[in-house]
């Protein structure tokens, strides 16, 4: 009798602890993407600046977009295009450009803008710190 009455009380417990449980949620997202188009931006952004256009942004963007999927040669252009316009860049864009020239095989050039990354980080004063003794 008290087998019983356990085991009644632990399928009365599961069944109502299985109505408590998580429910599986729907996802959408695989219909939304059927319904848009996908956009290569970066194709959209070589069409900009093949009519002319150009930008810093614009030209971090396409070198980036290169360097990021290891598309160094093109990238090198673009980051040659961004250097060309002698604006102030932050440091990691030097050794991303230098990057592309050493895998294309452009070493010379290469080490000329590590040169200049090298002079520019001379110029932004270090802190040193406080040593405890």
């Amino acid at each position: 009798m008290k087998n019983r009455t356990l085991l009644y009380l632990a399928i009365v417990n599961f069944a109502y602890l299985k109505g408590f449980s998580q429910k599986t949620t729907l996802f959408i997202t695989d219909k939304v993407n059927e319904k848009y188009a996908y956009v290569d931006v970066t194709n959209t952004y070589e069409r900009v600046a093949a009519k002319g256009y150009k930008s810093v942004d614009l030209f971090k963007k396409l070198g980036d977009s290169y360097y990021f999927n290891s598309n160094y040669e093109k990238a090198a252009k673009w980051y040659g295009e961004l250097f060309a316009m002698r604006t102030p860049l932050e440091p990691e864009y030097y050794y991303q450009y230098a990057d592309c020239l050493h895998c294309i095989g452009n070493t010379k050039l290469a080490n000329e803008v590590l040169l200049r990354l090298n002079q520019k980080s001379e110029i932004v004063p270090i802190k040193k710190s406080k040593k405890r003794k």
